[in-house]
């Protein structure tokens, strides 16, 4: 199992692009979010005025954090009163652009903390492959579209730069990373839930063919980088180091650490598949504005998946790759229209507590 791992992938990008573009993680979040108001009905509370805490594994700008935070806040409010401490930690890697999230957290109109005094919003900047709680110490944690992205990259990817294209000793290599990752989050999460405490994760998924929805932008982006190595833009070597650690998962990869019912601890309460409608094809369709519909496409693939791609150049080829690579990506986007309908899992996990591990031992 992994230990202290190095993420190698870039962060978003910055300047709140992510929270402009990034559309498909929310529409899947949003999917979760009565589930998440169902989760934290469900739970229990003990009394007292000890704070309750609150983890986002993977804030990125914290805009799209802001829907579920607020519908779990409601739910703990009916549960633990108007006046309980509730503490609201985002996690991200420490490149991550901060200064956009807490200028969310303090100017968003549909900010969590409005007209709440007794909520605190805080920022820890360390991947959530390392330890980011002390024991026992988180009551309810969310994640969404984060665990998608490896600790590491364990190969570079002949031809293509995302695993989902790979085949061979390629694609079992992201496997077993992906699987490794899993059980390595799994259990750091497990160590900092506290026993009754309950974890959300939205994840984007393949669906029983394997496909993830975004096969024709992965595509188009890799003919266009195929054209910048023949054009001089980039050097072929610089193109051979450019591979995005991400993996979506499977239900079964998902499920496999619980063959026994629990894993650390933990056990799966739900866990679903679900498409996400390509919003931006569903508004193209209703009024047929193609630019603004290849826009969206282009501006969610830049936003979100560009640093990774470019963390393979040196800084000052950078900003010029990002602009060559999104009109590349755009004209080949204007001339194949294609709508992007993807898939999310949601899984929700439960740690033990005392009394029900003393039950099932017995």
């Amino acid at each position: 199992m992994a230990s202290q791992a190095s993420v190698t992938h870039g962060v978003m990008e910055g300047g709140g692009s992510y929270n402009v573009h990034a559309r498909v993680p929310a529409g899947g979040a949003n999917l979760a979010l009565p589930l998440l108001e169902q989760t934290v009905r469900g739970m229990t509370f003990e009394g007292g005025t000890e704070p309750v805490v609150i983890a986002d594994y993977g804030s990125s700008q914290g805009k799209n954090s802001l829907a579920p935070m607020r519908v779990a806040i409601k739910e703990l409010r009916a549960r633990v009163g108007p006046e309980r401490p509730i503490l609201v930690v985002h996690i991200d890697q420490a490149a991550n652009d901060f200064n956009t999230l807490f200028d969310v957290l303090h100017k968003d109109p549909e900010r969590y903390c409005r007209n709440d005094p007794h909520i605190y919003p805080s920022a820890i900047g360390r991947s959530f492959y390392e330890n980011v709680f002390p024991g026992d110490h988180v009551h309810l944690g969310w994640s969404s579209y984060a665990a998608v992205w490896l600790s590491r990259i364990p190969m570079s990817i002949p031809d293509h730069f995302i695993a989902v294209a790979s085949t061979g000793e390629v694609r079992a290599a992201f496997e077993r990373q992906a699987a490794e990752d899993w059980m390595f989050f799994l259990s750091l999460r497990a160590g900092e839930l506290r026993p009754g405490g309950r974890l959300v994760v939205v994840l984007p998924g393949n669906d029983d063919a394997g496909g993830v929805g975004f096969e024709p932008l992965f595509s188009h982006a890799n003919e266009a980088l195929a054209e910048m190595v023949r054009d001089g833009t980039i050097t072929s070597e610089e193109r051979s180091r450019m591979t995005l650690g991400a993996y979506p998962r499977r239900r079964c990869e998902l499920l496999a650490p619980f063959t026994d019912g629990q894993f650390r601890g933990l056990r799966v309460e739900h866990c679903d598949l679900s498409v996400v409608t390509d919003a931006a094809w569903v508004d193209y369709e209703h009024d047929g504005n193609k630019e603004v519909l290849v826009n969206r496409h282009v501006g969610f693939f830049r936003a979100i998946f560009v640093p990774s791609l470019a963390s393979a150049l040196p800084e000052g080829k950078k900003p010029a790759f990002a602009e060559g690579l999104e009109k590349r990506l755009r004209q080949r986007l204007s001339e194949r229209l294609t709508p992007l309908h993807s898939f999310v899992q949601t899984l929700v996990l439960a740690k033990q507590d005392a009394t029900t591990r003393h039950r099932e031992t017995r």
